[in-house]
C-alpha cells in the first residue's frame, strides 16, 4: 500500500498583478520558500484589482510571465483563482478558500513593505490578520524608473503597530512601474531588461510587445 503523503503544514500565499513579475518578486519567493520553510507558495496573479487606479495586461499575459518567472521554484504553485473570480478579489476570501483547503497548515501572507504601510487601507485587513502571518520583506524608499538599482535606502518600518515577521531579503529597488517604464522608452533592448526581470519573462515582453506606452 503506498504511504500517503503528508499535508502541508505551512502554506504561503504571495498576490499581487505581477506586471511584470520582476527580480525583487523572484528574490521574494524565494526567500520565503527557504525562511518561512514552506511546503507550498501559492503565487497569485490579481483579478479584479479593486485598488489599482490602471488597466492592468490581460490575466493571460500575467499567468504565461508568471509561469517564466516563478515555474522553476520548488514548492510553488501557480494559482488562478483570483483571475477567474467575479467581480473585486480580495485577500481575505482567498485565505478564507486556502484555509479550507489545508484546514491543519499554518498559512502565510508574503507582502512586501509598501503593503504593509498600507494595510489597514484593505478590505477586512482584520480578517486577514486572523488567517495569516504576515510575512514581509522591506524595500528600498525609492524604487522610481530612474533611481540607480544599488540605490537602496531601507523602508523605516519601527511605526508599524501589526504583528509581522521580518523576511530576511536583500532590498531590491525594482518595480513594475520602472520596468514598464524602461520598456517604453526608445532603442530599449531585451538585453536591457535582464537586471528588471528574468530573462524568459523579458524575451516574453519583446516578443508580445507589452508596455510600449509607460504606465
Amino acid at each position: 500500500m503506498a504511504e500517503k503523503t503528508p499535508a502541508p503544514q505551512r502554506v504561503g500565499m504571495f498576490g499581487g498583478a505581477f506586471d511584470p513579475p520582476h527580480w525583487a518578486h523572484r528574490a521574494l519567493a524565494e526567500t520565503a520558500l527557504h525562511q518561512l520553510k514552506l511546503d507550498v507558495l501559492h503565487i497569485l496573479p490579481t483579478g479584479h484589482a479593486w485598488h489599482k487606479s490602471r488597466v492592468l495586461s490581460s490575466a493571460a499575459d500575467r499567468v504565461a510571465m508568471c509561469e517564466l518567472a516563478f515555474g522553476d521554484l520548488p514548492n510553488v504553485q501557480m494559482d488562478q483563482r483570483e483571475i477567474h473570480r467575479e467581480g473585486p478579489s480580495y485577500t481575505a476570501d482567498t485565505l478564507r478558500e486556502l484555509q479550507s483547503e489545508y484546514p491543519q497548515a499554518q498559512l502565510f501572507l508574503v507582502l512586501g513593505a509598501d503593503q504593509l504601510l498600507s494595510f489597514k487601507n484593505w478590505v477586512r485587513w482584520q480578517e486577514v490578520l486572523e488567517l495569516a502571518t504576515l510575512a514581509v520583506a522591506n524595500r528600498a524608499t525609492n524604487i522610481g524608473a530612474d533611481v540607480p538599482l544599488d540605490n537602496a535606502t531601507e523602508t523605516d518600518l519601527s511605526s508599524v503597530d501589526l504583528p509581522f515577521e521580518l523576511l530576511n531579503m536583500p532590498l531590491k529597488n525594482i518595480s513594475a512601474t520602472a520596468v514598464r517604464a524602461r520598456v517604453g522608452q526608445p532603442a530599449q533592448s531585451v538585453d536591457a531588461l535582464d537586471v528588471l526581470v528574468p530573462e524568459p519573462v523579458a524575451s516574453y515582453i519583446s516578443q508580445h510587445h507589452l508596455y510600449q506606452t509607460p504606465t
